[in-house]
């Protein structure tokens, strides 16, 4: 038996956030992230929304990038104290993210971190609130999702959250927020998008259900990412809803492991000045799993079904392959995203040295393999790494080598 879980409504189009005024309570919180929702107003929107609803609405502000385990316990607290009724969390995936692990703490107050991320393993949530997702960034679609990826910053990892209880209650994808993007923001949550729709299409978990969502996001974001990083707003406008769409195939389809090497490839190098930004990662990676992914024979299939449904070319189910890692990696270059970590500056743009020296990257592998292969996206890859493998695709990942085993 599987499992095709969305939020009970989604709002989507320009002036959506206005849904906020139908919502029925006595207490809202808002989370939120640095400072662009309030400073385009969007923020003073929402508050404004709620209190029209007949709400009394407190804030938790300031939620970083790459949330930490510190930030849900201390956001939980605030929630304890306050006893909201609905939790909206508006911004792109970090406060929405750190908002659903709250979320979780809030109703459960003992429970531990290294217990909510047992995978779907969260018990039953909404005894004391139901949840809101507004997203600002087109990509990581988590206000559809059932994922949460939080970082303990300790050990350098990002721990993804997954469970079917911590899907929102309901989802506003409104496009005026994502025209506040920055451009680089832009070109890494649209390849996070396009990887969500690739490894949903060719997951373990995959079905009728998700399929159809995967296959018109992938055709939405060949159209739109480019125009939408150069300045369109009618193609930004689209790639909000295309990243969505991809959202919900992923979420119950889910994922494999270009995510798995991105959680973990993401904090570890922190001690040399920068993180590996998560959609970087998977546009990076993502041309070399589809190589490790080919071997399998259905997995192949269907990535010659994307080159086709695409118009990639190719005569032969190889060359359809190959088309579609060209594809990929051409997103890459027109995006100034770098082809390996190799050449991963620490401002995220390519360069001929980036941060991570490659000693370290070398001393470090055999964890980071190890956790990759433990992470909760591995299990729908179509294809299970060993050891070896994974830590011969991370070096791959790394020098911008050809995956040929």
């Amino acid at each position: 038996m599987q499992r095709f879980t969305n939020p009970r409504d989604l709002y989507h189009g320009k002036g959506a956030l206005e849904a906020l005024k139908l919502l029925k309570g006595k207490r809202a919180v808002i989370c939120v992230g640095g400072g662009s929702m309030k400073r385009f107003g969007f923020l003073d929107r929402a508050k404004q929304y709620l209190e029209e609803a007949g709400m009394e609405v407190a804030l938790i502000e300031g939620i970083e990038s790459d949330p930490s385990v510190t930030t849900v316990m201390n956001g939980a607290q605030k929630m304890l104290e306050f006893q909201p009724d609905w939790i909206v969390a508006i911004g792109g995936g970090s406060p929405i993210d750190a908002a659903k692990a709250m979320w979780i703490k809030y109703e459960y107050p003992e429970i531990t971190f290294e217990e909510m991320c047992k995978v779907f393993g969260i018990p039953e949530l909404r005894h004391k609130a139901r949840f809101v997702a507004v997203s600002s960034t087109s990509g990581t679609a988590t206000e559809v999702t059932a994922f949460s990826i939080i970082t303990d910053y300790e050990k350098g990892i990002k721990y993804p959250i997954a469970d079917f209880q911590i899907t929102p209650d309901v989802a506003i994808v409104d496009p005026e927020l994502a025209e506040t993007m920055p451009k680089k923001l832009v070109a890494h949550t649209g390849m996070d998008a396009l990887t969500h729709a690739v490894e949903a299409y060719v997951s373990t978990a995959g079905s009728d259900y998700t399929d159809p969502m995967a296959l018109h996001a992938m055709t939405m974001i060949k159209n739109d990412l480019v125009d939408s990083y150069n300045g369109n707003m009618d193609a930004r406008d689209r790639m909000h809803n295309a990243q969505c769409l991809a959202g919900i195939a992923f979420s119950s389809g889910l994922l494999g492991i270009v995510h798995s090497m991105a959680h973990k490839t993401g904090a570890v190098f922190q001690d040399y000045g920068a993180h590996i930004i998560h959609g970087a990662a998977n546009a990076m990676y993502l041309p070399k799993v589809i190589a490790f992914n080919a071997k399998d024979e259905r997995a192949a299939e269907r990535y010659a079904f994307i080159a086709d449904y695409l118009g990639l070319g190719g005569e032969t189910r190889d060359e359809k392959i190959a088309a579609l890692i060209a594809f990929v990696r051409s997103l890459n270059d027109k995006l100034n995203i770098p082809h390996g970590i190799k050449f991963y500056g620490a401002d995220s743009y390519p360069t001929e040295q980036g941060f991570v020296p490659e000693h370290v990257f070398l001393e470090r592998l055999p964890q980071i393999a190890k956790e990759a292969i433990g992470d909760a996206c591995t299990g729908s890859n179509p294809r299970q790494p060993s050891q070896e493998e994974m830590e011969k695709l991370l070096k791959c990942c790394y020098y911008d080598t050809e995956v040929d085993f």
